[in-house]
């Protein structure tokens, strides 16, 4: 109770008139002041300093060497750019980047061979599948016959990218499913060959929300309009083409990259895991989702340390730090690197070392043969 209420409460007992200038106070506060329209401030604009004082412990280098299983690299960049390259991976700690953009035929022979010549081990290259002639009636043949080539040109494992269920066609100019039959003799010769496969589908379940007060990716797509998926598909469709895949296919090995998009409900993206001992998932560009919730995505961590891997995505050694904070430390509150993917703080999840390791690089180790062990402990 403030000071003046107490005064106001006595006055009454004794019976004495309070001032009714005193009592407009007591109601109103003070005077009310117009609002400043020249400092007028656009959303997108407005990006608060936080006042909050708790302890922080950055972390610039990862407490293990590991395996980032989501890069894309240009094969041939020059000898210079790659030195420099090098450099930043050695300072993060990360011993065996996976480039997931090799193409197919010559163009991924040529990475393989570059990398390997300039730096043994440091390097692993995913093929892609050339979709051009899917119009063909044999295609599944050719591409799991190309595919077998790019495995013995040196290619580790396969990367198939979010066109496949968004916008590819056929010539019929019909949309190719994540699970069109044509494509199944791809992912058989994956799991003959012994090879995972790291597929992108779809995209964030907020990009088919509309674009109003509620959406809570508002601010990407507001930057970023060409994001914005109108459908048809729509975010389920897309999901579960891709989880008929992988149940369709047992012996192959999947990767769902971005946590499968449902980092933002981990407790149906651990029931898939239950589901679906095949699939595996990938923290590429998601930090942000197990970040805001700590203690939820700590069990999930815990619970599922055998299948989920280390990946950022996008090259970028400054982004990197929030990564191993979110995974190792047990900080409160601090920024994420990008505003418009979550203007929300991050969490430490304080992960014992134990799933450290195994986020890390030890199930990278399991699933993608041929990476240089020595690298690790």
């Amino acid at each position: 109770m403030t000071r003046m209420r107490t005064g106001a409460m006595v006055a009454v007992m004794l019976g004495v008139a309070w001032p009714s200038a005193v009592q407009g106070q007591e109601r109103r506060g003070p005077p009310s002041v117009p609002p400043d329209t020249s400092q007028a401030m656009t959303v997108e604009a407005y990006d608060p300093r936080s006042t909050l004082v708790v302890p922080e412990n950055p972390v610039t280098r990862a407490a293990f060497p590991f395996v980032d299983v989501h890069l894309h690299l240009n094969g041939t960049m020059p000898r210079a750019q790659l030195d420099q390259l090098v450099r930043d991976m050695d300072a993060l700690n990360l011993a065996v980047g996976v480039n997931l953009s090799g193409g197919t035929g010559p163009r991924l022979a040529q990475q393989v061979e570059a990398f390997e010549a300039a730096y043994p081990g440091r390097f692993v290259v995913f093929a892609n599948v050339d979709f051009s002639d899917i119009g063909d009636p044999e295609f599944g043949a050719l591409a799991a016959a190309r595919l077998e080539a790019d495995v013995e040109a040196g290619a580790r494992g396969l990367k198939i990218f979010k066109n496949l269920g968004l916008w590819l066609t056929d010539a019929a100019d019909r949309r190719v499913a994540v699970d069109d039959p044509r494509l199944d003799p791809i992912w058989a010769k994956a799991g003959e060959l012994g090879i995972p496969v790291l597929i992108h589908s779809g995209d964030p379940a907020s990009f088919w929300e509309p674009m109003d007060e509620r959406n809570e990716r508002w601010l990407e797509l507001r930057l970023r309009p060409r994001r914005q998926q109108t459908g048809p598909p729509s975010f389920e469709v897309v999901l579960g083409e891709q989880l008929n895949m992988f149940r369709r296919h047992p012996g192959t090995t999947f990767i769902a990259a971005h946590l499968a998009w449902l980092g933002h409900d981990l407790g149906r993206l651990g029931q898939l895991l239950d589901e679906i001992p095949n699939m595996n998932v990938g923290l590429g560009a998601v930090i942000y989702e197990p970040g805001r919730q700590p203690r939820f995505a700590r069990e999930f961590f815990i619970e599922y340390q055998d299948r989920i891997l280390m990946g950022k995505d996008s090259w970028a050694p400054d982004e990197y730090p929030t990564y191993f904070r979110v995974l190792e430390t047990a900080d409160e509150y601090f920024p994420y690197y990008r505003r418009y993917h979550a203007f929300w703080r991050m969490y430490g999840l304080d992960l014992p070392d134990e799933v450290l390791r195994k986020v890390y690089f030890e199930n990278a180790l399991r699933i993608i043969s041929d990476v240089d062990r020595s690298r690790f402990p």
